[in-house]
């Protein structure tokens, strides 16, 4: 079982390239925070603070999308940290 679930987590690695922005976000009640990194880690523009809300989330999209045409990548891999 431990085998499986590590093929599975490498193949999910391997789908991260030098075309794809990473977004992690770190997930709270009220206010969020999303960074960018490349496949390499390197961090691409500041972090982007939005609230749980419909504007908080048209503000990270605009800012994925943003990142995305300004450091030429054609894919998005987003993450979110797990709570409790």
């Amino acid at each position: 079982m431990k085998y499986k679930m590590k093929q599975k987590q490498n193949q999910r690695i391997t789908r991260i390239t030098e075309d794809t922005l990473v977004i992690g976000a770190d997930i709270a009640k009220k206010i969020h925070v999303a960074r960018a990194v490349d496949f390499r880690g390197i961090e691409l523009g500041k972090d982007c603070v939005f609230y749980n809300d419909q504007e908080g989330l048209t503000r990270l999209v605009t800012w994925m999308k943003e990142l995305q045409e300004v450091h030429l990548k054609t894919d998005i891999v987003f993450g979110i940290e797990p709570t409790g």
